[in-house]
């Protein structure tokens, strides 16, 4: 491959990956604000954007460590939110070429977010390493830098404005569950089947000895079971009959 192609793919990949990085900024600059305003130095929370890349589990993953939660919840919890990611690595590696060594593979695992799982899976043709290093780099940028603007900012405000600026938080989850819920009634019950377990599991005096970090496993878990079992996804042989 001659080095104009290769720097092709890499400009076309960085095109490709900018609106998400712009689509993470905001986002990763709540991050910052509520892990700045949670008592995490500047530093670690610009650390923790940079070595993971991943929105919901890192917001619950940082909660859990700001409630004061163990090991084991943090590392079940995280793996749960994120097992999707191992799904898409693999569905993924269909599409790269032959050539690209493993190495570089492992290096593309790190950057595979929904986001840039979706536009490398609608490339019609096979995925090399230009391409999928600029991809995933833009998005990187934007979720790293996001979360030091948040957290820089959010150090040099007064305490009651920092605290005030974490309601920023609940509008960005609402803003993330109410578009699919309104195109999809399925998806709206599961997000009330979960919500509800969640609240009882909160609320009600039995089961007080449940830390945060396992009620949230609890809901996610059966929530998704739940739903999977009263909303069953027809398969594509049945949709073809």
């Amino acid at each position: 491959m001659s080095t104009t192609t290769i720097k092709n793919e890499f400009i076309h990949g960085i095109r490709r990956g900018f609106p998400i990085c712009m689509g993470y900024f905001p986002v990763s600059f709540t991050f910052g604000l509520m892990a700045v305003r949670g008592g995490i130095p500047v530093w670690l929370a610009i650390f923790t954007s940079l070595s993971n890349l991943t929105s919901a589990g890192q917001f619950a993953g940082t909660n859990l460590i700001l409630a004061g939660s163990g090991y084991f919840e943090i590392t079940l919890t995280t793996f749960i939110i994120n097992i999707r990611y191992m799904l898409m690595s693999l569905s993924l590696s269909q599409k790269i070429r032959t050539e690209v060594p493993v190495w570089q593979r492992l290096l593309w695992g790190f950057g595979i977010t929904d986001e840039t799982f979706s536009v490398a899976s609608m490339e019609p043709h096979s995925l090399g390493s230009a391409y999928m290093f600029g991809l995933i780099l833009t998005p990187i940028l934007g979720w790293t830098l996001g979360t030091a603007a948040g957290a820089i900012i959010c150090s040099a405000l007064p305490a009651t404005l920092s605290s005030a600026m974490g309601i920023a938080l609940y509008g960005m989850f609402i803003a993330i569950i109410v578009p699919p819920a309104r195109e999809n009634r399925v998806i709206l019950y599961i997000i009330v089947i979960a919500v509800t377990i969640m609240c009882i599991l909160t609320y009600v005096p039995f089961f007080a000895f449940i830390s945060e970090g396992f009620r949230i496993i609890i809901a996610t878990v059966l929530g998704a079971g739940i739903g999977a079992a009263l909303f069953p996804q027809p398969t594509e042989e049945e949709t073809i009959s």
